[in-house]
């Protein structure tokens, strides 16, 4: 069933590639790296993170499951919003396990269903999309930094021959 093949994506995108991801780059940049905002019209790593959390606990846990909304979008590109690695670590391991707890339990009537989120109506398969777009879409930039700081390589696919045909 279809709904079933985007619950097993949005796992996929989110925990083990995605939250794999941001773990790895995190434990190669410093915490100044980490916060180091290049030019007004660029977020620092961070901001990133934080951003994600706010977005996807935005989208799943409000828009699609009904809890409160509780975010402050802007705050999540202040500077003041700097926190503990650690702590940023957990906040987004925490955001994304519970939205994708929200995920798998969803019926599959609920995909067809409408939400509003940020002003927009939507149904529910678009939001699950949405937050799997834009979660790597930022997770590439996570990615892009911090190769950019260290001159590694992530070594996402190693071990895997990429060039096969089947």
């Amino acid at each position: 069933m279809v709904t079933e093949i985007i619950k097993d994506e949005f796992y996929r995108r989110l925990i083990e590639e995605g939250l794999t991801r941001i773990e790895k780059c995190l434990s190669l940049l410093s915490a100044e790296e980490i916060w180091h905002q290049e030019n007004e019209n660029s977020n620092a790593v961070g901001n990133i993170i934080l951003h994600l959390c706010g977005n996807v606990r935005q989208y799943i846990q409000t828009g699609v499951y009904g809890q409160e909304d509780v975010r402050k979008r802007d705050n999540e590109f202040k500077t003041e919003s700097r926190i503990e690695t650690k702590d940023l670590l957990s906040k987004i391991t925490t955001v994304v396990t519970e939205a994708n707890a929200i995920v798998s339990a969803l019926n599959p009537e609920t995909f067809k269903s409408n939400r509003k989120v940020q002003g927009f109506e939507e149904n529910v398969t678009s939001i699950i999309i949405h937050v799997i777009e834009h979660f790597s879409y930022h997770v590439g930039q996570i990615t892009f930094y911090t190769k950019l700081k260290k001159n590694v390589d992530t070594a996402y696919y190693a071990g895997l021959d990429l060039n096969a045909s089947s």
